[in-house]
């Protein structure tokens, strides 16, 4: 295929070889019905040297700055003990690969990365998160950028940012979503053994980590709710299943999830909308009753506040 999305993945000195490799291996494993790969990934570094890793080795890449004209998406890798991190500030090398990038190009970045992209001044402006554990040295080098680190990513259109190490993998997963639709997606993870979503934000991961489903989580009655995404589920439903009272119910479902009941169901719901309409010729006000909302209108309205699109153009773009 000479019509591949072409992925460019910038490794700077420090770059964190998870990160690196994350953005390589998801957009590798998406494929088409016939396995044919849908992405070309190229690495590079701001000059074509070698650079060391976090963890004392070094990585020597086949490119320099001259793939980065080719990028349809460049992807910056997170990074560790560089200026960026700690004054807010890009040495030229980098600079000049950052503004080699086509006008058009998407531009991503997964952890640390983020400080780069701020670094660059191509977050101002702009929401974004980084790694839950380097957020206050973020805002107090880039406050003009609105931080969001309770989020997985942020998707800001043509600029997309991702929190810390196994977020990238929901980054990319996402990215290889809007460009190829929900079953590309999901074939890709399954590849790759991670699930195609994950629920919530970094506040479950923050204070703790994501309990392991016991008598006293609340993992058994998402999984009955994800299975009733029709039927009205509301708290006392959803407390009742868990037998928990309600108080008890919404502390733990937010210890684990990150998120209230209410705003997890809403999102189950448009994503099993959105599979829908990328998936089958249902008419618009099936697709609402199946997922939950019960009227057109509600999915509607739903739907262009997650993704900013009307159902019927959604299906246009997405349909498989």
């Amino acid at each position: 295929m000479t019509d591949r999305h072409h992925v460019v993945i910038l490794a700077l000195d420090g770059v964190v070889p998870f990160d690196l490799g994350t953005a390589t291996q998801i957009f590798l494993a998406a494929r088409d019905s016939a396995g044919n790969r849908l992405y070309q990934v190229t690495v590079c570094t701001p000059d074509g040297s070698a650079v060391r890793t976090e963890l004392g080795f070094a990585i020597v890449p086949e490119h320099g700055p001259e793939v980065i004209p080719q990028a349809d998406t460049l992807v910056v890798a997170g990074v560790h003990g560089t200026a960026a991190l700690s004054d807010g500030v890009n040495d030229a090398a980098v600079t000049a690969a950052l503004a080699a990038r086509r006008p058009d190009a998407r531009l991503m970045s997964i952890c640390t990365g983020a400080f780069v992209l701020a670094a660059a001044g191509l977050l101002d402006g702009r929401p974004a998160t980084t790694h839950w554990f380097w957020a206050d040295a973020f805002r107090e080098l880039f406050p003009q950028v609105a931080l969001r680190p309770d989020v997985l990513f942020v998707d800001d259109g043509d600029i997309l940012t991702s929190a810390g190490v196994g977020a990238g993998i929901d980054l990319c997963l996402h990215a290889v979503r809007q460009d190829f639709g929900s079953d590309v997606a999901n074939r890709a993870a399954r590849r790759c053994v991670v699930p195609p979503w994950r629920e919530g934000g970094q506040s479950q991961f923050i204070e703790r980590p994501v309990p392991s489903p016991t008598d006293t989580s609340t993992a058994t009655t998402r999984a009955w709710a994800v299975a009733r995404l029709h039927e009205p589920l509301d708290l006392r439903t959803l407390a009742r299943h868990a037998k928990m009272s309600v108080r008890t119910f919404t502390r733990r479902f937010r210890e684990e999830t990150g998120v209230s009941p209410a705003e997890w169901l809403a999102r189950q719901r448009v994503e099993h909308a959105r599979k829908l309409l990328e998936t089958t010729d249902l008419p618009i006000d099936a697709v609402a009753r199946q997922a939950g909302f019960g009227t057109a209108v509600s999915l509607r309205q739903r739907l262009h506040a997650t993704v900013g699109v009307a159902p019927s153009a959604y299906r246009r773009t997405f349909r498989i």
